[in-house]
């Protein structure tokens, strides 16, 4: 099995209301892919709570192979996601891929 591993950075909001807003969509919409591409075993988005740290959440998969991260990767319904709700907000991105 592969994890997958992605932080995010997400650009300057005016008011934290609508970064929290954002991120409550992004954790919604990935976590909504569970049962929706057949490669993914695990997803989890989790906000980060300390305030002195780069990366605001993070988005923990599972899958079975690396070769299956990259069919989650380019599934159209992540990559809509990706393109539509994170692209926009992002600042940057850091990610790890290994094994268990």
């Amino acid at each position: 099995m592969v994890k997958h591993v992605v932080m995010f950075k997400l650009i300057p909001f005016e008011r934290a209301e609508e970064k929290l807003a954002k991120m409550e969509e992004i954790k919604v919409k990935l976590e909504g892919l569970m049962g929706r591409i057949e490669v993914l075993k695990a997803i989890r988005v989790d906000f980060n709570i300390n305030p002195e740290e780069t990366w605001d959440l993070i988005l923990t998969t599972e899958l079975p192979t690396l070769a299956d991260v990259k069919t989650y990767a380019i599934h159209p319904e992540h990559a809509a996601i990706s393109k539509e709700v994170i692209a926009p907000v992002k600042a940057d991105r850091a990610c790890v891929d290994y094994e268990f």
